[in-house]
């Protein structure tokens, strides 16, 4: 699988590392004394985050170092100096946060806590519209925000701009509930992002919703015309509970019935994995999985081991081109016997990949090879997954 992002210290740009060695190397919070020295972190760092306090021992200021304590990205600073109150309108007890993008700086409002702050860090240091890239992926998928709106564009278009400014003119009302998000189409490592969606690089522009605390389910507006009208529609319609999720679904090859192993897609899966009368056998697969690929000829063989038995269907899925309403995969290959009956409980497997253990699975009924303590989708450490990080 294609990993977008390193995990460690952070971004990979030479401000944040020196940021990072910064933080670990001196006190959270830098002391200010003078505007020139405020000026000059503000003006050498693309977010700076400046607590101001008359009294250093505040529980504001408490809570506001405990944040900067914890954050290894971004710079903090802090001041009880009227010079720098009066410079930057300060009023006691505040913290701003100072960016070179989206109005120059955000000042932090609500309760002061240790969350609260941390939140407005995370979200404000953010700009109102994110460009996705091995620098960012990290701050988009491992924030507070869980809902992304991404915005599928070429680079190489003119409607990248235009469609980009759009978002930004009505991103700001919902910054902390939606995070926007631009993709740009021509990165090769942005391919299997693109399948993931059922979108390809000639689909552009296009606009999608992922929410990744639900089994990242996804939404499509009611039109590709994204204008800030519509994108602020769109976004508006998700948090109202208005929109239907999308699922994926490819056209039902006409000879999906021709081999031992059946093919599925959305379309027949009910029909012949939830028949009754027979144990269906299904692989939830991705087409790049190396242990899908490994599997191929023992999941054949056990096909033509099955293929004259009328009580018994071997069959596969592709589950990166297919969704179901009831059954979420996020391991691969995953596989699960539907066995014969009116109770459709499907079994997953989790014995050895071989051929006689997959058939001794399927002889016993789902119980020779099922793990009852393991979750339904099997994941297990060798398995391949697409993780949030890389959708």
């Amino acid at each position: 699988s294609i990993c977008l992002i390193c995990s460690g210290i952070g971004g990979r740009k030479a401000e944040e590392i020196v940021s990072w060695l910064i933080k670990k190397t001196g006190p959270p919070a830098k002391e200010l004394n003078t505007v020139e020295e405020a000026q000059d972190l503000i003006d050498n760092n693309n977010v700076v985050i400046i607590g101001f306090f008359k009294d250093p021992s505040s529980e504001t200021a408490k809570a506001f170092l405990s944040v900067a304590t914890t954050v290894d990205d971004h710079l903090f600073g802090i001041t009880n100096s009227d010079a720098l109150f009066e410079k930057y309108q300060a009023k006691d007890d505040s913290i701003i946060l100072f960016k070179h993008y989206d109005g120059g700086k955000s000042v932090f409002e609500g309760e002061p806590t240790h969350q609260a702050i941390r939140k407005f860090v995370a979200v404000e240091s953010l700009p109102l519209v994110v460009d996705f890239n091995t620098n960012t992926a990290q701050k988009i998928f491992g924030g507070d925000v869980k809902n992304h709106l991404l915005l599928f564009l070429s680079r190489s278009d003119e409607h990248f701009a235009k469609i980009s400014d759009a978002a930004s003119s009505v991103a700001r009302p919902f910054r902390e509930t939606v995070l926007f998000v631009t993709l740009n189409v021509d990165e090769e490592d942005h391919q299997r992002i693109l399948e993931f969606f059922g979108l390809k690089k000639e689909d552009a522009p296009a606009a999608r919703i992922i929410k990744l605390e639900e089994d990242m389910v996804k939404y499509k507006p009611e039109s590709d015309d994204l204008t800030a009208e519509n994108i602020q529609q769109f976004v508006q319609n998700f948090l109202d509970g208005k929109l239907k999720p999308i699922l994926l679904q490819q056209e039902l090859p006409e000879d999906w019935n021709s081999q031992p192993v059946k093919v599925l897609v959305a379309s027949n899966f009910d029909e012949v994995a939830l028949d009754p009368s027979k144990d269906v056998l299904v692989e939830f697969y991705a087409p790049w999985c190396g242990h899908c690929k490994q599997l191929v000829p023992i999941y054949d063989k056990v096909g033509e081991h099955f293929k004259d038995n009328e009580d018994v269907v071997i069959a596969k899925m592709d589950a990166t081109a297919n969704e179901l309403e009831h059954t979420k995969v996020t391991g691969f290959p995953t596989i699960k016997l539907y066995p014969k009956g009116d109770l459709r409980k499907a079994v997953t497997y989790n014995g050895p990949r071989t051929f006689e253990g997959i058939v001794k699975f399927i002889e016993t009924g789902g119980v020779d090879g099922a793990d009852p303590d393991v979750a339904t989708e099997a994941e297990t450490e060798d398995d391949d997954k697409p993780r949030k990080d890389e959708l």
